[in-house]
């Protein structure tokens, strides 16, 4: 018989912001955040609890939270050191499972299924990890563990900061259908939104749905709500992981009319990727940008150029070509991405700050 699935999920808390005052023992306490410059449309990249109080957020522009925080401590990124610590922060992770799937340089799935470590105790694992990682990293991290990683990740942000929380076989049912809708990945506020017009604001609600009935609503995007929404996930913690490309998306309440309502809406979908390619922090090379199209009657196009870096000047001429396409037709969706090089080497941070390079 195969073990019973054991999954931590840990995620390192503010992780930028984190290494940044370890660095530097005398910002502990003050509002500090990691982003680029406010007059060069720089954004935050992430920022402490302390800034936080003040309503910083990440993707947030820099300009924005300073206005909220003038005593905000501002500091570009280094991701030489981040990278440092994050080679340590999976040292440690590997020194219990070969299976670590790594999310970004903060986070990551384990599979700790069968591991005898801690009398097999998948809890007492991710405390002695937990605190490896403060003794040896000198930052904090929270931990989630779960017999999937959906819910792992869900219960990662229970107890934030520096806390763990567990979820047992015999307590998914419950833990499930109480949470949230917006807890299921991929549901943001505008899904989230149409699925409470729909009556469905916990998972418990959305359980009422068949799983035909919420395909012919939301498309494939509908089964993996039927199975999230019941606490089913049965994806592998996956090592090898390769990440090919990186976007977001966003599908609209309301059809966007025309060019200019589309050309308005562009940059913050490109304010939502900087904070994502944030967190990813991978050493990738960029080779292409792409916008993608869907329109009203539900086609689609894809547009994209050679490029060595995604700017919102270039994603917004591509977005100028693809709406083309469309004969003018109304948008539900857009989405902006990168493609990276498959033989990618070394590289630094792309400027999704407003840095220059």
């Amino acid at each position: 018989m195969r073990p019973p699935r054991k999954i931590i999920h840990c995620d390192c808390d503010c992780f930028y912001a984190a290494i940044e005052v370890r660095d530097a023992p005398e910002l502990a306490g003050q509002p500090v955040a990691v982003g680029g410059r406010p007059g060069a449309r720089g954004v935050i990249a992430t920022c402490n609890y302390e800034a936080r109080a003040f309503g910083v957020r990440s993707a947030m522009s820099s300009a924005h939270a300073l206005r909220l925080c003038p005593q905000l401590v501002l500091l570009p990124p280094d991701f030489e050191r981040y990278r440092a610590a994050s080679r340590q922060i999976l040292a440690i992770y590997r020194d219990y499972t070969p299976l670590v799937e790594p999310l970004s340089l903060d986070e990551a799935y384990l599979d700790v299924s069968g591991v005898q470590r801690c009398r097999g105790s998948a809890t007492l694992m991710a405390q002695e990890i937990r605190a490896r990682i403060q003794a040896e990293v000198g930052i904090t991290a929270s931990a989630g563990i779960a017999p999937n990683k959906f819910i792992a990740k869900v219960a990662s942000d229970w107890n934030k900061p520096d806390g763990q929380f567990v979820v047992r076989p015999e307590e998914v049912d419950a833990f499930v259908a109480a949470l949230p809708v917006n807890k299921i990945f991929g549901v943001g506020k505008v899904t989230a939104e149409r699925l409470r017009r729909l009556g469905a604001q916990t998972c418990g609600d959305l359980r009422g749905w068949t799983q035909a009935g919420l395909v012919a609503e939301f498309g494939s995007f509908g089964a993996r709500l039927y199975r999230l929404c019941r606490g089913i996930d049965e994806r592998p913690v996956a090592p090898e992981r390769v990440r090919k490309s990186l976007s977001v998306e966003t599908t609209y309440t309301t059809d966007l009319a025309d060019l200019p309502a589309c050309r308005a809406a562009l940059p913050a979908l490109a304010e939502d990727f900087a904070r994502r390619f944030a967190r990813v922090g991978e050493a990738v090379t960029v080779n292409k940008a792409f916008v993608k199209v869907k329109f009203a009657d539900f086609t689609q196009t894809t547009v994209e150029r050679n490029a060595d870096a995604p700017s919102l000047d270039l994603w917004l001429a591509l977005l100028d070509e693809g709406h083309a396409r469309g004969g003018g037709r109304p948008v539900r969706l857009l989405g902006v991405g990168v493609r990276f090089a498959e033989d990618a080497e070394e590289a630094g941070q792309l400027d999704l700050f407003g840095e220059s390079t």
